[in-house]
């Protein structure tokens, strides 16, 4: 069922506008009207990062007068692969004053507001509350059960996506919904999967294209909604192979057990960030990079694990250390190759994966483990900086 338009038109058009979107305004579907909605709506979106560039250029471009970003990060050179509204001399600036010159460049006819901070409960119904439109391109299942929750508060429609690999997702959420078929984060994802259980781009990876391909359909979404035309992805998921170029929609409906969202709650808890045994075993059993750089030095008996997967050893490792996948180690497979005459040190890339393989050697016996914090991350930058970081 159609919605109806989100956004009352703005007053005019002006001569230079009319020439810009003029290749709007002979659709038929759009029109005038609609580039006058456009010009009218204020859209935020939620990070600068790889769902972000292509959506805030995009929607820049189709002339949204009023854009938000909320982004803290600055411009690393591993963003450069997939985040595309930077460039190399943006390296080390801030994601939101980079993305912000972009648009400038693609639009100035558009106003960019920039809320550089980290989304939290204490901030986010202000951050909300002037906008008509969320768009959603976080990597963290915290903060999109917080911008959720939020939208729901507020009563506003948010258009979501989500990247991994080879695999984009993406929907429209919209719990006041005024066709009466409202639907919000919750009822896809009820509960946030255990940690460690779905990896992040930074572990997993993430084709850097695909990028290109779920932010074009989450601004295609938010021009339905301000403009009113068309079949919007409300009740819908929408998921795309990359590999097998596929597109196939899930019928989403209405969880009936669901709570009814009243109020803000600590996200990074309810997600379980870490485990509570990782954090338990990680307490007392964190060594820094300098740590174990004078173990090293100091030619102490120890074995040095990596827990990361084969393709993220072959990019960077710590001299010395033996490859022994995290899911081996938890399954209790690798338990027979670990020595039980000498202490083990683990590490990962930043340190949470090798909290959690910790916590399992500590239960399976090997009490005297433990694990590097910041990981091979933190290594290379205070240890070693000769060494590639990814």
């Amino acid at each position: 069922m159609p919605l109806p338009p989100l956004v009352e038109p703005a007053a005019e058009l002006t001569k230079q506008e009319v020439e810009r979107y003029s290749r709007h305004l002979i659709i038929p579907d759009v029109g005038v009207d609609g580039q006058k909605r456009l010009k009218n709506a204020k859209v935020l979106v939620v990070g600068a990062g790889g769902l972000g560039s292509p959506a805030l250029l995009y929607l820049a471009a189709a002339g949204v007068g009023t854009l938000g970003i909320v982004e803290f990060d600055v411009v690393d050179e591993s963003n450069l692969q997939r985040q595309v509204i930077h460039g190399q001399s943006d390296v080390g600036r801030p994601k939101a004053e980079s993305a912000r010159d972009s648009i400038a460049e693609i639009n100035p006819f558009v106003k960019v507001n920039l809320h550089q901070l980290r989304l939290e409960a204490d901030n986010v119904l202000d951050v909300f509350r002037d906008y008509d439109l969320i768009l959603d391109g976080t990597d963290n299942f915290a903060t999109r059960y917080l911008v959720n929750d939020a939208a729901v508060l507020l009563g506003k429609p948010y258009v979501w996506g989500s990247i991994f690999r080879f695999e984009g997702q993406a929907s429209v959420f919209w719990d006041d919904a005024p066709n009466g078929q409202g639907l919000n984060y919750r009822d896809l994802y009820p509960e946030a999967p255990p940690p460690g259980m779905v990896p992040s781009c930074a572990e997993g990876g993430v084709l850097g294209v695909l990028c290109a391909s779920i932010g074009s359909i989450m601004v295609t979404e938010a021009i339905k909604l301000i403009t009113g035309i068309g079949e919007t992805l409300l009740g819908r998921l929408m998921v795309y192979d990359a590999l097998e170029m596929t597109y196939r929609t899930i019928k989403i409906r209405k969880d009936p057990e669901a709570k009814p969202i009243t109020e803000l709650i600590d996200y990074e808890a309810f997600c379980g960030v870490a485990s509570d045994d990782a954090r338990s075993a990680a307490a007392g059993h964190t060594i820094t990079p300098l740590e174990l750089k004078q173990k090293i030095d100091a030619g102490e008996d120890f074995l040095l694990v990596d827990v990361r997967e084969p393709h993220e050893y072959e990019i960077v490792k710590i001299p010395g250390s033996v490859l022994i996948p995290k899911d081996r180690i938890l399954s209790g497979e690798a338990f027979a190759e670990l020595p039980q005459d000498k202490p083990l040190v683990l590490h990962c890339k930043s340190g949470a994966r090798s909290a959690e393989a910790l916590s399992a050697l500590h239960q399976a016996g090997f009490k005297d483990a433990v694990h590097v914090g910041g990981g091979v991350l933190a290594w290379a930058r205070e240890v070693d900086p000769s060494l590639p970081t990814y």
